[in-house]
């Protein structure tokens, strides 16, 4: 029986290729369940997992605006944040299609740091009950690994010109002017983060130590600190979203079944990382 399922594996791993090629083919050739009859009015942009890179979802918030068709956005929100210069691209691009159409934002897990920046101009946010939101604040962080590094005996060289150009280095503790430099960098980072939630969100920069500072609020108390306009389910969301673009017959568009299951699979893998790196720490 063994050897059976040996022999089984064996196949499998031999036409891992052919097998992908043949399930790709399936999805594209099945036919739908049902053709919408009538040209799609609303989209659904997901901003899933860390935020790494904007190129993608841009381009989707580019189409998005372009549409003419497309009388109204709904940005779905499952990330813990992630590089600071995507999610502020992402920020300023909903910024501008807010001025166009429509776009209500969704809390379906977490919104927290970098994607929260990226959801903050939407017209509303809305959050699911049990949704994570806020953590704005701003993270630098590096290993020191000079004991382990004199262990195995690694030593460094390096040619360098600039004062502060080690600053932040793994190989040695910084230097207190170093610390200095790249604390000034995250203070001035995180000042524009707290700068643009109180212009979007209407909040008093001045008590900004209630709803910034890096606390974590689930949806209600969220709500209650002015970081979202109200707490519900996803279906609610869509519904504001036919509201405020005044449409009464609402159909979403859908993506191409290709585009589709590679977009599933892409998010499943990043929700893994997400799940298994970041938890509860989101880094902006």
């Amino acid at each position: 029986m063994f050897k059976q399922i040996g022999n089984a594996i064996k196949w499998i791993g031999d036409h891992f290729k052919g097998l992908l090629f043949l399930l790709i083919l399936v999805i594209l050739f099945m036919p739908s369940a049902e053709a919408p009859l009538k040209q799609a009015n609303l989209q659904e942009i997901k901003l899933f997992g860390p935020i790494m890179d904007a190129e993608k979802i841009l381009k989707e918030i580019e189409k998005a605006n372009k549409d003419d068709d497309i009388k109204g956005v709904l940005l779905n929100v499952n990330s813990p944040g992630g590089s600071v210069p995507p999610s502020i691209e992402i920020s300023y691009a909903i910024r501008e299609l807010q001025k166009k159409k429509p776009v209500i934002a969704y809390a379906s897990g977490i919104m927290a740091s970098g994607s929260y920046y990226s959801s903050i101009y939407a017209r509303k946010i809305i959050a699911n009950p049990g949704a994570i939101i806020g953590s704005i604040g701003v993270i630098m962080e590096s290993a020191n690994i000079k004991e382990l590094m004199d262990k195995i005996g690694i030593k460094p060289q390096l040619v360098k010109q600039g004062t502060y150009k080690e600053a932040g280095t793994p190989t040695r503790e910084w230097t207190p002017k170093e610390r200095e430099e790249l604390e000034r960098l995250t203070k001035d980072t995180y000042d524009l983060f707290v700068s643009d939630v109180a212009k979007a969100r209407g909040l008093d920069i001045n008590a900004s130590g209630t709803y910034a500072d890096a606390h974590i609020f689930l949806a209600q108390r969220a709500k209650e600190a002015g970081l979202i306009d109200k707490v519900g389910i996803i279906s609610e969301a869509k519904e504001m979203v036919a509201q405020e673009a005044n449409v009464t017959k609402p159909v979403w568009k859908k993506k191409d079944k290709l585009e589709s299951f590679m977009e599933d699979l892409s998010s499943k893998a990043l929700l893994q990382i997400q799940s298994y790196f970041y938890g509860l720490k989101a880094q902006f």
